[in-house]
């Protein structure tokens, strides 16, 4: 597999030991690769896998509001347990939606990790089924006034849990300003309050990915949403092909949809955070259905080229428009995705903390 690894050799074992005493020993902050034992392709504090990338989903629940059953279905048809699983949640409160680390996503994180997206927002449809919600603003996160109701009890929800979590608050900021949530300093505030509640608090078990869409007509937005290096452990961009969806008159491979944003993001933003493929599809074509597997098998070829790339989270639910079923639930999508998975490189061991 073009010296693809899972479990590296020997030699390539040496040389990722070898590379991270050396980083260590000049001083240059760099988180340890062996923090987790003596194996060097063990994730790190911030849930980096040195040696491949974490291969994960967004599932939706089902139509009782399960979450398990429609996981555990999904990774049957795959042929394999995903290493992450992603889910949204609002700042309602309620159980259905607002309940952060719900019975379900602990039953899951036994297995895998979880990322948990926080909005900002109080959806109008359980499971924001409508794509329709109230902007609570960011300004008032940043002021504290949801601190008491709203934040502080599901943050000690997250302590309570102890196990590390991806979380990212008002994941594609930069499609949110136009909806009413504010100003990007605004955002930038907010984001840093939310953090701070947290350290405060004491809940230290969370990763912080800032996530944008990715789309390059908001790269001036995106470069005024960033709330700082010290605010942010992962860059996370949501980019699909849309082909047909949303009137997107191009089908773009794998590669061609996801590497200018990941190059962007890595030029004007950081160069040394690990990225997330936080969310990543594609619609289908209805002419050459055949296209769909090919998009997905390309990945693992692609993947080595994006070195930073540290996981990659599919977004498994259709969305409003005609062309727009993103799902592979079935057919050439589930084929090619399937194979993908199979690829030593997202074949790492999920940490146990």
């Amino acid at each position: 597999m073009t010296g693809r690894h899972s479990k590296a050799d020997p030699w390539t074992r040496l040389a990722i030991a070898l590379a991270a005493v050396g980083a260590l020993t000049a001083g240059i902050g760099v988180w340890s690769t062996v923090a987790e034992g003596d194996d060097p392709c063990a994730s790190d504090a911030r849930l980096v896998a040195p040696c491949g990338a974490w291969w994960g989903a967004y599932i939706p629940y089902d139509d009782d509001s399960s979450l398990t059953r429609p996981v555990l279905a999904f990774e049957k048809k795959i042929g394999r347990r995903l290493d992450l699983v992603y889910t949204y949640h609002d700042m309602s409160g309620n159980e259905l939606d607002g309940t952060l680390l719900t019975p379900d996503e602990r039953a899951l994180g036994r297995d895998r990790m979880l990322m948990l997206a926080w909005e900002s927002t109080v959806w109008r449809e359980p499971h924001h089924a409508g794509y329709t919600e109230t902007q609570l603003g960011w300004k008032n996160i940043a002021s504290g006034q949801y601190d008491a109701e709203i934040l502080d009890p599901q943050i000690r929800r997250i302590k309570d849990y102890g196990k590390r979590v991806f979380l990212s608050f008002d994941q594609e900021a930069d499609a949110r300003i136009k909806e009413g949530a504010g100003t990007p300093a605004e955002y930038v505030a907010a984001y840093r309050h939310v953090y701070d509640r947290f350290r405060k608090l004491g809940a230290d078990n969370v990763v912080w990915v800032w996530t944008v869409s990715g789309y390059l007509g908001s790269a001036s937005s995106m470069k005024q949403l960033y709330p700082g290096d010290d605010y942010v452990d992962w860059i996370g961009m949501d980019q699909y092909n849309y082909y047909l969806c949303h009137k997107s008159p191009n089908w773009l491979d794998f590669d061609k949809s996801q590497r200018p944003s990941y190059d962007w993001l890595r030029k004007n933003i950081s160069a040394d955070k690990p990225v997330m493929l936080s969310e990543f599809s594609t619609a289908p074509d209805p002419e050459r259905p055949e296209r769909q597997r090919d998009w997905y098998t390309a990945i693992p070829k692609v993947a080595p080229t994006l070195p930073e790339v540290k996981a990659y989270v599919h977004w498994n639910r259709a969305v409003p428009g005609p062309g727009c079923d993103l799902t592979i639930d079935s057919g050439p999508g589930l084929d090619g995705y399937r194979i993908a998975g199979q690829d030593p490189y997202f074949r790492q061991d999920v940490p146990r903390g």
